[in-house]
């Protein structure tokens, strides 16, 4: 337990919680608990932990420093989970979630923005940002295009980690994802809790490097469990269920954006001056498009580009068969969004509303692009139906 104290010896003095809705709130009671036994006022420290669990009897973590402070009245104990035959797996994971937690509670409220979040759509009312490394899940709000901070929650990640490459591997994969539906409590068994949101992976630029698997959910906890360790799924992010609750608030589905990191990069002045020379790069797409200039429309994009089972060679004998028979072409773009790559430097995920017409073909349809710097230069690496 020691080695977990020393962690109070960081944490400012804490206040006591509004209310009892959220991991942060609970995190610290926690902490209040560790700082009494760290200030060997055990007395108080089990009046907190039981107060703790009065809430969340459920709270495994909260048991455990429960028992240490029970079995402290007897002999003294040298670290956390320190029962005897205790199994040590267990305990562990629970140590694990013990340093996170406080570790959470250190933790100030986010002042810049993840870079990830380079434009919002309108319809895009919230954005989700996950940091595997810290056990966070970010919520943020579309305030007149610009991301605001609301909330953040603890959460599990994979057993194995981060960066999912295949079927059964036991990571949470890196990506820009979208949530994809909405199961409820009365279609899945007691294990996904309140329900689940299944994400689409693998998306395209998975596909594209070979990944698989399936199943990557955002979902809640057993009922007999308030939360799991930091590695605790098959891949899946795992959240406490009134945390689960209150995220599923503000989800779309179809719509909302959750970005998978190992670790979050922040907004600065060079990551907003790249993306106003992406943001004048796809317009100048959507112009050389229009204005039937079909070489200067094609040099955007790249030598190993993609499109379905189309390569470049073979997208660019459709484009000038194509617009060889037109007079005149208009392309307007709406709804556009655009999220950087974690964990993939200099690539892009630009999603927008495409409404195109000329003299023979009018059509309306949502579009993905995967943009690519290289060289210098961005370029369209893959475009495809969103």
């Amino acid at each position: 337990m020691r080695r977990l104290l020393a962690l109070l010896l960081l944490l400012p003095s804490l206040p006591v919680a509004a209310g009892d809705s959220t991991s942060r709130d609970m995190e610290q009671e926690l902490a209040r608990s560790l700082r009494a036994v760290g200030e060997n006022h055990l007395d108080v420290a089990l009046n907190e932990v039981d107060s703790l669990l009065k809430v969340y009897p459920n709270f495994k973590l909260a048991q455990l420093v429960r028992g240490d402070l029970l079995l402290a009245r007897s002999k003294p104990i040298s670290d956390f989970g320190d029962a005897p035959n205790a199994p040590r797996d267990r305990v562990q994971d629970l140590r694990e979630e013990a340093n996170v937690r406080l570790q959470r509670v250190q933790q100030q409220q986010p002042i810049a923005v993840p870079r990830y979040l380079w434009q919002l759509s309108p319809k895009q009312r919230y954005a989700v940002v996950v940091d595997t490394g810290r056990s966070t899940l970010y919520l943020y709000e579309n305030i007149n295009g610009e991301p605001r901070y609301v909330s953040d929650f603890y959460i599990s990640v994979g057993k194995k980690g981060a960066d999912k490459v295949s079927e059964g591997d036991q990571k949470t994969p890196l990506g820009v994802y979208f949530v994809n539906e909405h199961l409820s409590r009365d279609k899945l068994t007691d294990f996904y809790g309140p329900g689940a949101f299944p994400l689409s992976y693998p998306n395209e630029w998975d596909k594209r490097l070979g990944r698989d698997g399936h199943g990557i959910w955002l979902h809640g906890t057993p009922s007999d469990t308030y939360s799991r360790p930091p590695r605790a799924s098959n891949g899946c992010v795992v959240l406490a269920n009134n945390d689960f609750n209150e995220l599923g608030t503000h989800l779309q589905i179809g719509i909302t954006p959750v970005i998978i990191a190992s670790k979050i990069d922040w907004s600065d002045e060079a990551d907003r001056a790249e993306r106003a020379a992406l943001m004048k790069e796809i317009e100048q797409w959507r112009s050389d498009w229009a204005s039937r200039n079909t070489e200067a429309y094609l040099a955007h994009y790249a030598h190993d580009f993609s499109t379905g089972s189309m390569n470049l060679s073979a997208f660019s004998e459709q484009k000038r068969l194509v617009n060889s028979g037109k007079t005149w072409i208009k392309v307007r773009m709406s709804n556009v969004s655009i999220f950087p790559y974690p964990n993939q430097p200099d690539l892009v995920v630009v999603n927008f509303e495409q409404d195109y017409d000329s003299n023979n073909l009018s059509n309306h349809m949502n579009k993905r692009q995967y943009w690519m710097k290289r060289n210098g230069r961005w370029q369209i690496v893959y475009e495809g139906a969103a």
